[in-house]
């Protein structure tokens, strides 16, 4: 045993690390769900420009008492025209929704809302992605619930789904709605 090279440690441990590692992440209440540094924290600065034609919003607008949804979405994005009945029944349930348009062309935009229709109360562009990366966005779609504070209480990256209206988007709303 004296004959123990430090080296021939190295795969144990690192095989040893790997599997706690993968264990840890398969406990999780979701494993599919990517985890926000951001949670519990004020939402970053809202620094967008115009869309043509559409009412903006900023950082009083995620701060006015109201829970609110944050979403950032693009027209070249398939999941996105997945999700977008979804946003349109919550926005009809009474839920504000914030749009934020990644990397898209204004006109691609604007037409992909003409043609599924605009559940946004408010949008702006986030031509260079600048904002997205404040936000600690992965890609589109993602969306954030905002309680009344400015405080991100929760994130969902990918398409909202019925599933995700229902067991996350839903109780975080009414949880943000309850502690205001």
């Amino acid at each position: 045993m004296g004959n123990l090279k430090p080296m021939m440690l190295a795969p144990p441990l690192i095989f040893a690390a790997l599997a706690v590692m993968f264990y840890v992440g398969m406990g999780r209440e979701d494993p599919d769900q990517l985890p926000t540094a951001l949670a519990g924290r004020a939402a970053p600065a809202v620094a967008m420009t115009p869309l043509e034609g559409k009412p903006g919003f900023g950082d009083a607008d995620l701060r006015s008492g109201e829970v609110v949804l944050v979403n950032y979405w693009a027209s070249w994005c398939a999941p996105c025209r997945v999700e977008h009945p979804n946003l349109e029944q919550l926005a009809q349930q009474g839920v504000t929704i914030y749009g934020v348009n990644y990397k898209d062309k204004p006109g691609n935009a604007l037409k992909f809302l003409e043609e599924l229709g605009d559940p946004y109360t408010a949008i702006g562009a986030d031509a260079q992605g600048r904002m997205a990366l404040d936000w600690g966005v992965y890609g589109v779609p993602e969306t954030y619930v905002i309680d009344g504070n400015g405080v991100i209480v929760a994130r969902h990256a990918g398409p909202v789904t019925q599933r995700v209206m229902e067991t996350t988007l839903m109780p975080a709303i009414e949880a943000a709605r309850a502690g205001n």
